[in-house]
C-alpha cells in the first residue's frame, strides 16, 4: 500500500538549520473528507521565508509546531476529490507541506492552467515569488520610466523578476549577486544594466558608478550591509521596499539598518511587501507575467533538486547562496 512520506520539523534551529532539525517519516495515505482534496505532490517550493516559519510564535503566519509537517508551497495532481471545484487529474498548488501527498480543504488550493507554463513556473514566476516581485515593485515601489531600480539579491527568482519588470517599465535595473556567472546571467539574459558581485567587488564604488543619479527604488531581499550601502545612495523621493533579509535569517539577532536617517534626508518612503495582501489580484499578475514570458520579455530559471530525502540540502542552497534560480524539489 502506498505511503505518505513527509518531512517533519523535529527541533527548532538556532542559527543556521542543521539536518537534525528535520525528520523524514512514513505515514498512512490520507483520505479526503467532505470538501477536501487529495493531492499527489510533484514539486515543492524552497523559499527563504521557510526559515522564519521554523521559529516559535507568529508574525504574518504562525510558526510550524514541533512534530508538524514542514510548511512549504507545493504543486501536483489531484488523486481524489470530495470538493465540487476539483476533479481527479487537475493540477493544483497550495501550502501542501513537504510531503508526497497532501489532503487539504478545496478553498486552500488553486487550480493551475499548464497552458501558461510548466508546473515549476507555478511555484516560481507564476507563483508566490512572481506575485511578490510583481506587486512589490509595481504597487509598493511604483517605478516610473527613466528611474533607477536597485535590487539587493537579484539572482534569485524574486530579484531577477523584479529587475526584468523594471526594464519592461522603462527603468534602469542594477542588482547584486554572489558570483560572476550570476552577474553575467543578470546582464546578458535578464537585461540588467549592471550587476555587482558582492563577494569580490567594492559595492559602494560600483553602486556610485552604476547609479550616478542615485537609487529611485531600492528593492531589498538581503538586509545587512548591502541595505545600508543602498540606503546611502537614495535619490530624493526614493521608495524602499523591504521584501526579505536573507543575510540575517540565521543570525541570533537580526540587525536593522544603520543608515535609516537617509530616509529623512532623501524624503524617501520605506515599506514592506507581504504577498498575501494581494491575493485577490493574483489572476491579474499571472496573466501579465505569462504574456511577458511568452513574448520573451521575461525569463526565468529553475534549480531542481531530486527526492524528498534531499529537502535539507535543497533548503541550504538558499542560505549558502549556491542556488541558481528558483529552487524546486522534485518528489
Amino acid at each position: 500500500m502506498e505511503k505518505n512520506r513527509r518531512t517533519l520539523l523535529a527541533s527548532r534551529p538556532v542559527g543556521m538549520p542543521v539536518a537534525e532539525n528535520f525528520r523524514l517519516e512514513e505515514a498512512p495515505l490520507p483520505l479526503p473528507a467532505e470538501g477536501e482534496v487529495l493531492v499527489h505532490v510533484d514539486l515543492i517550493s524552497l523559499d527563504p521565508a521557510m526559515r522564519g516559519w521554523m521559529n516559535e510564535g507568529t508574525t504574518y503566519m504562525r510558526g510550524v509546531a514541533l512534530g508538524e509537517v514542514m510548511r512549504a508551497f507545493g504543486a501536483g495532481r489531484v488523486l481524489a476529490s470530495r470538493h465540487a471545484d476539483f476533479a481527479e487529474g487537475d493540477y493544483v498548488s497550495g501550502l501542501t507541506g513537504v510531503q508526497t501527498h497532501a489532503c487539504l480543504p478545496g478553498q486552500q488550493l488553486t487550480r493551475l492552467d499548464l497552458s501558461l507554463g510548466p508546473l515549476e513556473w507555478h511555484l516560481g514566476v507564476l507563483g508566490m515569488p512572481g506575485m511578490t516581485a510583481y506587486f512589490g515593485l509595481l504597487e509598493r515601489g511604483q517605478p516610473k520610466a527613466g528611474e533607477t531600480v536597485f535590487i539587493a539579491g537579484a539572482a534569485g527568482i524574486i530579484g531577477a523578476t523584479v529587475g526584468q519588470i523594471a526594464k519592461i517599465k522603462g527603468c534602469r535595473a542594477v542588482g547584486t549577486a554572489g558570483s560572476e556567472e550570476k552577474c553575467r546571467y543578470l546582464v546578458e539574459e535578464c537585461g540588467f544594466d549592471g550587476a555587482i558581485n558582492y563577494k569580490t567587488e567594492n559595492i559602494e564604488a560600483r553602486l556610485k558608478a552604476l547609479c550616478p543619479k542615485g537609487i529611485d527604488v531600492l528593492y531589498d531581499n538581503v538586509g545587512g550591509d548591502i541595505l545600508d550601502i543602498g540606503l546611502a545612495h537614495l535619490a530624493r523621493g526614493a521608495r524602499v521596499v523591504i521584501c526579505g533579509a536573507i543575510s540575517q535569517y540565521n543570525e541570533p539577532q537580526m540587525r536593522g539598518p544603520r543608515n535609516y536617517m537617509k530616509i529623512v534626508t532623501a524624503r524617501a518612503t520605506l515599506t514592506g511587501i507581504i504577498v498575501f495582501d494581494f491575493q485577490e489580484r493574483y489572476s491579474e499578475a499571472i496573466a501579465q507575467l505569462s504574456e511577458w514570458l511568452k513574448n520573451g520579455q521575461l525569463r526565468t530559471r529553475t534549480d531542481f533538486v531530486e527526492g524528498i530525502e534531499n529537502f535539507y540540502p535543497a533548503l541550504m542552497k538558499l542560505y549558502t547562496g549556491t542556488n541558481f534560480g528558483k529552487v524546486v524539489l522534485k518528489i
